[in-house]
């Protein structure tokens, strides 16, 4: 059984000067990925390996969530993971190594959510949206090489405001 962690970049600033891909997080985008963080940290089994856009509210995202982890996974920062298509995104996974049994997928909308949507065989609240830092949990038999549509279970989707009380979180 391979484990799929699907988490959308946090709530970043509008975008300046410096163009789409150098947005930064906001401040409550911190908070909320630091809360994922902490959340996914409890999930098991921890990913081995982190795919990231490399995007800098990606990167950042990726920041706020890793001290939460006991062990650090493998990180690889792809160009083409930056504003990819669900296709992209699953030829992406297709060609993982077989031996890797979890990881984490850290990326934008509308990609993500059509990937995940998409995996699920029963996508539940999934189908409906996909906010910042929402993270789905997928749970696939099989071969990374053999991923398909509606193969995957969803086992877990959380919202920073699932998580909290706090009102700003989003």
């Amino acid at each position: 059984m391979k484990t799929l962690y699907i988490l959308r970049h946090a709530k970043a600033a509008p975008e300046g000067r410096e163009g789409d891909a150098e947005r930064p997080l906001t401040k409550n985008g911190r908070k909320a990925a630091a809360a994922m963080g902490g959340y996914l940290a409890g999930l098991e089994p921890l990913p081995a390996l982190v795919l990231c856009s490399t995007s800098l509210r990606t990167r950042q995202t990726l920041d706020e969530v890793l001290p939460a982890f006991s062990l650090e996974p493998r990180l690889l920062f792809e160009d083409a993971l930056y504003l990819a298509g669900a296709s992209r995104l699953l030829d992406r996974l297709q060609r993982l190594p077989e031996p890797v049994g979890a990881v984490l997928l850290i990326g934008h909308n509308p990609g993500l959510h059509q990937l995940a949507a998409s995996l699920a065989s029963e996508p539940g609240e999934l189908a409906e949206s996909f906010p910042t830092a929402a993270l789905a949990v997928l749970r696939i038999s099989g071969r990374w090489s053999a991923l398909r549509p509606h193969q995957a279970k969803l086992t877990d989707f959380k919202t920073p405001k699932s998580l909290s009380r706090d009102p700003d979180l989003d």
